[in-house]
């Protein structure tokens, strides 16, 4: 089982504003550390409930700064924001980022949520699951290479490439738990995601609601013709360092020592999951440190 981390590239409570030099320090730590993966978010900004403003790094700069630095690790999307990108424009990007890292991108499409950030920005917050599958269907098409012509509902190409076109079949994960999401990994999918669990074996709704959606995930996917074996099963658990004071919508998170957090690795590996991506906090290099401890206990 792989395990990855999210990236401090968004204002962090006792971290301050983002800035470069940590995300570099940070994904430089996971990469020597022996995680997998690192993973950034694709958002303008989040409007808090009191109208404060989170501030965040935007998504394809900081992965093509990595990429330029680091040289195993891979580096994923969690997730592009549909309808933020032209869906040739985002293919596009994803080809070239995909060669600048020697072939570690794994492009994590979503299809929005924050309508606050869109309205700011003049996106369109209706239909945004149609937009989502049309998108999906056009990347798909241009990563694998084709010539593609589609006349949509939101999108229009005629006679569109990528030209080079990629030097190998490029991941595209999709995230979320609907059924409609569901079917769409079943028909799109090389890896799918939910997020926001904590220990495996929680007797509440989110331990029952994590073996749920993996059954229904299962069933998405025969229904679409797939072998349930050819899609990866990523998971986003919760993770906070023992001396961090636990904020109610931390829950359910995870915080323990190294050894714990091993034997939460094995649970997950148990149930089938292939890839947990950690949202670690605090998101420092010495947090980096403790899930490094518990990997080399997992994987002793």
């Amino acid at each position: 089982m792989k395990i990855g981390v999210d990236l401090p590239a968004a204002e962090e409570v006792g971290v301050g504003s983002p800035s470069w030099s940590n995300v570099r320090a940070f994904a430089l730590a996971a990469q020597a550390g022996d995680l997998d993966s690192v993973w950034m978010f694709d958002h303008f900004f989040n409007r808090r409930d009191d109208g404060s403003v989170q501030g965040m790094y935007e998504s394809w700069t900081i992965l093509s700064a990595l990429a330029s630095i680091t040289d195993r690790i891979l580096l994923g999307t969690m997730v592009m924001c549909a309808t933020f990108r032209n869906p040739g424009l985002l293919a596009k990007m994803a080809a070239t980022l995909d060669d600048v890292s020697g072939g570690r991108l794994i492009l994590g499409i979503g299809a929005g949520w924050h309508d606050p950030e869109y309205e700011a920005f003049g996106y369109p917050t209706d239909r945004r699951g149609s937009r989502y599958e049309e998108t999906l269907a056009i990347v798909r098409r241009l990563l694998d290479g084709e010539r593609v012509t589609f006349a949509g509902e939101f999108n229009q190409l005629r006679d569109a490439v990528l030209a080079p076109a990629p030097s190998r079949r490029i991941p595209m994960l999709i995230a979320g738990d609907g059924p409609r999401v569901l079917r769409l990994a079943g028909r799109y999918g090389d890896a799918w995601n939910d997020n926001g669990f904590g220990l495996p074996d929680d007797p509440n709704y989110f331990g029952m609601r994590l073996r749920t959606v993996l059954q229904r995930l299962d069933e998405a996917l025969e229904a679409e013709g797939r072998d349930p074996a050819t899609v990866e099963r990523t998971i986003g658990v919760t993770v906070r360092h023992p001396g961090v004071v636990l904020d109610p919508d931390d829950e359910p998170a995870f915080q323990g020592t190294p050894q714990e957090m091993a034997a939460m690795f094995d649970a997950y590996a148990d149930l089938g999951v292939d890839h947990l991506i950690l949202e670690v906090g605090p998101k420092t290099v010495a947090s980096i440190g403790w899930v490094a401890e518990a990997i080399a206990l997992f994987r002793r």
